[in-house]
């Protein structure tokens, strides 16, 4: 039995959630287009006949605008320090970027590094060789693993890669057990997900989401969720013409919070304004960790 802790870090939009949810198998880690989505730790744990991995997907680091921003980078440097090795995440269609060049100068040298270089559905060979080359010049990587994760390329040879580096032989967790994240911290996760699939671009960056209450009855549970926004003019936005937008929402998060609980769910969504969240304590905290 080989056990160990994994990293997952890079900028943000390269793919981490996606790769994770890959690995793992189950939608742990909130998905989006829209770079900035992952602000939380999110712990996902893999299983086989005689491995264990608990994987740690960290937020992008980037320049931070808020405290909110600043927080985040902690948390992620901070979770590269004490784990088995790192998996460093990189755009391959995107390619090189300040920001890549910022994380790996962080980086402790006496923890393996492996280099996933995602979307390589997108590249030719050619230009793979090329992103290979440009970051191999930056950094002595213990491994590199090309992987699309939409595709679910290499998905298995990069888990097959991270074996290598686990270096303990005690199980953390039980067989059934693929995510620590509570169940509250997920829900809201799920109506924050639909949020930024449907709004623009700039719009979901002003919200939080929290779970308020969860009732749990014999035949269905009852949820209700804050949507936290930063100024009162999203919220005609969030409802939507008629509630539509809030609906839409509504039903797809209820879908996946349903898939989650694995039994009927009545979801509550209320839109509340708290004027700058993004530098208030008790917003920073509840948006970081995955508290019960």
């Amino acid at each position: 039995m080989k056990s160990g802790f994994v990293s997952i870090i890079g900028r943000p939009n390269v793919g981490k959630s996606s790769i994770l949810n890959k690995i793992i198998k189950n939608h742990v880690a909130i998905v989006s287009k829209r770079p900035g989505t992952t602000r939380n730790i999110i712990e996902g744990i893999y299983n086989d006949s005689n491995t264990q991995i608990v994987f740690v997907d960290t937020p992008g680091i980037s320049k931070p605008i808020n405290r909110l921003g600043h927080a985040l980078n902690k948390e992620a440097g901070s979770l590269t320090k004490d784990v088995d090795a790192i998996c460093f995440v990189v755009d391959g269609i995107a390619g090189l970027g300040k920001g890549d060049k910022y994380i790996l100068n962080t980086l402790n040298k006496d923890i393996p590094v492996i280099l996933v270089i995602n979307k390589i559905d997108g590249l030719t060979k050619e230009k793979l060789f090329n992103r290979i080359n440009s970051y191999k010049e930056l950094y002595d990587f213990s491994d590199i693993v090309p992987v699309s994760a939409i595709k679910e390329d290499n998905i298995d040879t990069l888990i097959n890669v991270i074996k290598k580096y686990l270096t303990d032989d005690i199980k953390y967790f039980d067989d059934n057990t693929i995510t620590t994240s509570s169940k509250y911290f997920m829900i809201s996760e799920f109506v924050r997900e639909k949020l930024f699939n449907y709004l623009e671009e700039e719009i979901p960056h002003g919200i939080t989401c929290l779970t308020t209450n969860y009732e749990d009855t014999k035949d269905i549970v009852n949820i209700s969720v804050d949507i936290i926004i930063n100024r009162k003019s999203l919220k005609k936005i969030i409802i939507g013409k008629n509630g539509s937008m809030l609906k839409k929402v509504g039903t797809e998060a209820r879908k996946d919070i349903e898939e989650l609980l694995n039994k009927k769910v009545y979801l509550d969504l209320y839109v509340k304004t708290v004027e700058d969240w993004h530098n208030k304590d008790a917003f920073l905290k509840n948006s970081i960790l995955n508290n019960e």
